[in-house]
């Protein structure tokens, strides 16, 4: 085997566990304790991995946030594909969370003459939506400026009086261990609020938001719906094959 591929085989497995042991390596790998030892110490030289007795342990770094203005200009064709998506899935008559990730801001033209109501904590979401004649909640609380995001404990106690048919939420980071997080502590709260008080919550990714680790956890994997732009990503297979996948070909 290849190195290139016995290094691919590392990380999936630490992906997927957290821990890899050398023995285990060893036997499935059908390669030696010395190509095991050179294997890790290289992959932790790249910041991969971090050594431990008898085996290894995964590294993740934490991202940091960027600004509204930073997120709108990347990944915009990825964005607009990955919300017109998201947008089939909402029905007449449904109550709404949008949040104020910037992938969201895309989805708001696919409403157009739909009949619902949105709550958003998002400036921007709330005024493209009221363009649009949608009836609109925007809640109250501390503007974050970065993000043109509302936070805080006036919007929490808002989100604690309704609920919602779905959620659409944009997060930083989809990882298989870590689950969905995001860099900042008070908008994984509102985050986690909608989520909590949904009866289906969609989480609008693209490729970039998977494998990576934000500080603040919003929820676990299995607790949502993942709508992206690809499926390519082998750890998260099973998953998209019982969520995206399904809702898409309803």
């Amino acid at each position: 085997m290849l190195t290139e591929e016995r290094h691919n085989y590392i990380l999936t497995q630490l992906k997927q566990r957290g821990l890899v042991k050398s023995q285990d390596l060893i036997n499935n790998l059908n390669c030696s304790e010395s190509t095991i030892r050179r294997d890790l110490a290289l992959l932790e030289a790249a910041g991969e991995l971090t050594r431990i007795h008898g085996g290894a342990k995964r590294t993740y770094h934490l991202d940091e946030e960027l600004t509204a203005h930073e997120k709108t200009s990347k990944n915009i064709q990825e964005k607009k594909a990955i919300a017109e998506l998201a947008a089939s899935f909402i029905e007449e008559n449904d109550t709404i969370f949008l949040d104020a990730g910037t992938t969201t801001l895309y989805l708001i033209p696919f409403l157009k003459n739909k009949n619902i109501r949105v709550v958003t904590n998002g400036i921007q979401q709330a005024t493209l939506l009221s363009e649009l004649q949608i009836k609109t909640i925007l809640l109250g609380g501390e503007i974050k400026t970065t993000t043109k995001a509302i936070i805080g404990t006036v919007s929490n106690n808002q989100l604690n009086d309704y609920r919602f048919n779905k959620s659409f939420l944009g997060i930083n980071g989809i990882d298989s261990e870590f689950g969905f997080t995001t860099p900042d502590i008070e908008e994984a709260a509102v985050k986690r609020q909608a989520h909590l008080h949904s009866s289906k919550t969609y989480f609008l990714a693209d490729q970039t938001k998977f494998d990576k680790v934000s500080f603040a956890k919003v929820c676990e994997l299995e607790d949502a719906i993942i709508v992206t732009d690809t499926i390519d990503h082998t750890v998260y297979q099973s998953y998209f094959d019982q969520t995206t996948i399904k809702e898409a070909k309803k």
